[in-house]
């Protein structure tokens, strides 16, 4: 499988179908052909395909998922573009910077997800902590509204910059190497770290929300691989299972 062929572009809740369209029409025209739909508001449609201009085949075999975790599940890498100031912190990249990152793991043979946001609201921030970086595209502060098909044509070029040859396939490493844990295997891992933190009272009345997001981040810079999630999950099953018999024991 070719690098571009794992780089997928996912549009969240689009409320335009001449968007979805226009998003075909990008992709198709830089040489990628993944488009993925997340709980569009309306479907494609007339519009979406005159605004695809004769992309019709990326709409046309365009999943269409229920919630972003479904779309990005066996993800290694997921990229979701917004704007600045969101509660959710996370490390910002450049276009050209986020399109180096996808396009390597994509050599990689990782699966890279690049994800838009409703045209009005962007993605929200329960979305934006299923990424692991953010994509901010410098527009001009005094009118920094970018249109959804616009976004996309910045990365989808970018990514395509990317692999003319300014990034390079990654060498292999020595022996034998495991890949990054999938999207559904983190959050499996981040769904028991909580109820884990919840069973030993680490947070002591607090909202966990808080400590969660800072977790979310420190183990996302760690790139965990699959052998690692399931340790981490080992260790985390112990520690409920000891949290069960402290619960379960006669106090003193």
């Amino acid at each position: 499988m070719s690098a571009s062929a794992r780089i997928r572009f996912v549009l969240v809740g689009t409320q335009h179908p001449g968007n979805i369209g226009a998003a075909a029409r990008a992709l198709k025209t830089m040489g990628l052909a993944r488009l993925v739909l997340v709980a569009p508001e309306k479907g494609v449609d007339e519009e979406a395909l005159r605004r695809a201009a004769g992309a019709d085949d990326l709409l046309l075999d365009a999943p269409v998922f229920a919630n972003l975790a479904e779309a990005v599940a066996d993800c290694q890498l997921v990229l979701g573009c917004t704007a600045r100031s969101r509660r959710v912190a996370l490390e910002e990249l450049l276009p050209a910077v986020a399109a180096q990152q996808a396009v390597q793991a994509a050599h990689a043979g990782q699966e890279v997800a690049l994800v838009f946001g409703r045209e009005r609201t962007g993605l929200s921030n329960d979305e934006l902590e299923l990424c692991q970086r953010a994509i901010h595209i410098p527009s001009d502060p005094a009118f920094s509204s970018l249109n959804l098909g616009a976004a996309v044509q910045v990365l989808a070029y970018t990514v395509r910059m990317a692999m003319l040859g300014e990034v390079a396939p990654a060498a292999p490493e020595p022996g034998p190497r495991e890949l990054p844990a999938a999207h559904a295997q983190l959050e499996g891992f981040y769904t028991q770290l909580g109820q884990t933190l919840d069973m030993i009272d680490f947070h002591k009345g607090r909202s966990p929300d808080s400590a969660m997001r800072k977790l979310r981040r420190l183990f996302g810079k760690a790139a965990l691989t699959e052998q690692e999630v399931r340790l981490l999950r080992g260790i985390l099953a112990d520690a409920q299972r000891m949290a069960r018999l402290a619960g379960q024991a006669d106090p003193i």
